[in-house]
């Protein structure tokens, strides 16, 4: 099975329409076209469902980057 980083990487990809190899760990919110608000929600979908989690709406709202990303799946018991 995947690393979860990995795991979180592909989900971003997947729910930003990017390239299999496209570089995220850098990424922020808008800092791609794809990146908007409807995406951000495809995304938080994508998250819940690959990690089986549920985001609260504060994180919905503080997920702006790859990196926060990963703090926040961190608190839901993933070792990112």
């Amino acid at each position: 099975m995947s690393q979860p980083r990995d795991r979180l990487r592909a989900a971003f990809r997947t729910a930003l329409g990017l390239a299999g190899d496209a570089a995220v760990d850098d990424l922020a919110y808008r800092a791609v076209p794809q990146w908007d608000s409807v995406a951000h929600m495809q995304l938080v979908a994508t998250i819940e469902a690959e990690f089986d989690i549920m985001l609260d709406t504060d994180d919905v709202i503080a997920m702006s980057s790859f990196a926060v990303a990963c703090t926040i799946v961190g608190k839901h018991g993933v070792a990112i």
